[in-house]
């Protein structure tokens, strides 16, 4: 009997650190199992765009078929079961030497169901759209022009579409051939990357312009200008929401000793705020995802589901899913 007293006094004390600490009772649950993901753009508060994406190279520590065969094909699988459980969620795939190859082993059930997620804007492929990403430095320009249009007539011929976003994040270093030929030049209306010289990385910072107007060709001038977007720190998230990570979960379960919403929301909208504070406008991005994630998409999504579900309850900022096409048009509108 002593020893379930202790027992239930243990509990009982653990219970008030964790309710002093964050008490469940400050947040609505979810409704019948399903977290509130509904986005809206809120013009009173700063705007959280939530970019899904996976960054996959057609080779690098393994090669291209072992990236597909132990990666890629799970991260489109999983992606897209869970686009279909939740018509707020939105997924981003770029690569198209891997998109084809899954393409053409799926059967006419999931061809129907890819086909109106990308008609629906939810898988979205108008980012990018080439056969890689290229690096920027080595390749001649003719090779360049040629993965990119081979990309971009695959994607005319299977579904209609005709990317509309540069996504150069990961060659190390941008030249004026990408921002003039390959951008403003194949129809983009923006480009974002995230590697630039760290000095002018921290003059943009101290000047809030890592978003700004390239002319990448002098002698072409305003015909050559394009919308240009610098990724904070990386094209991957920030901290601890990294969800392809195991022990980045959000805790929400009340009946658990580390149950930790008000941290999570705490520590997430601090990020965003901070990222707030360097850019101009009331909008923002935040890349979710890195280097061959969302082989397990549930794991992502659950969280990112959670995540806007409750920080969107603490009123401070407010979080959607989110493309980068949407997105731009909010910066454009912004003026």
């Amino acid at each position: 009997m002593r020893s379930l007293a202790i027992l239930a006094t243990s509990l009982a004390l653990t219970a008030a650190v964790v309710s002093a600490k964050c008490d469940p009772t400050k947040w609505s649950p979810p409704v019948d199992g399903q977290y509130n993901t509904t986005g809206r753009i809120d013009p009173n508060k700063l705007n959280v765009h939530l970019i899904a994406h996976s960054h996959d190279d057609p080779g690098w520590l393994m090669g291209v078929d072992q990236y597909y065969m132990e990666k890629v094909q799970y991260i489109l699988d999983t992606a897209v079961e869970e686009l279909v459980r939740n018509p707020d969620r939105q997924f981003m795939f770029v690569e198209q030497s891997f998109f084809q190859r899954w393409w053409h082993q799926q059967g006419s059930e999931v061809r129907g169901i890819v086909k109106q997620l990308v008609k629906e804007g939810r898988l979205d492929l108008t980012v990018n759209g080439g056969w890689c990403m290229h690096d920027e430095a080595t390749p001649h320009y003719i090779a360049m022009v040629d993965q990119t249009a081979y990309g971009h007539q695959l994607l005319m011929d299977e579904f209609g579409i005709s990317p509309r976003i540069g996504w150069q994040i990961d060659p190390f270093g941008h030249s004026a051939t990408q921002g003039s030929l390959l951008s403003q030049g194949v129809g983009f209306d923006a480009l974002y990357f995230a590697r630039i010289d760290y000095q002018d990385y921290g003059q943009r910072i101290k000047t809030k312009d890592l978003e700004f107007i390239w002319r990448p060709s002098k002698s072409r001038g305003k015909e050559s200008q394009v919308f240009t977007g610098e990724i904070v720190d990386t094209y991957c998230p920030p901290g601890k929401f990294e969800y392809g990570n195991i022990g980045n979960e959000i805790q929400d379960d009340a009946d658990l000793h580390d149950y930790d919403v008000c941290g999570e929301v705490d520590q997430f909208v601090k990020t965003a705020q901070s990222r707030g504070a360097v850019s101009k406008g009331s909008h923002i991005f935040i890349p979710m995802g890195c280097d061959f994630q969302y082989d397990n998409s549930l794991r992502w999504f659950k969280n990112m589901d959670k995540l806007i579900h409750y920080v969107n309850q603490d009123d401070r900022l407010n979080v959607l899913y989110s493309n980068l096409s949407y997105y731009t048009d909010m910066k454009r509108a912004e003026g």
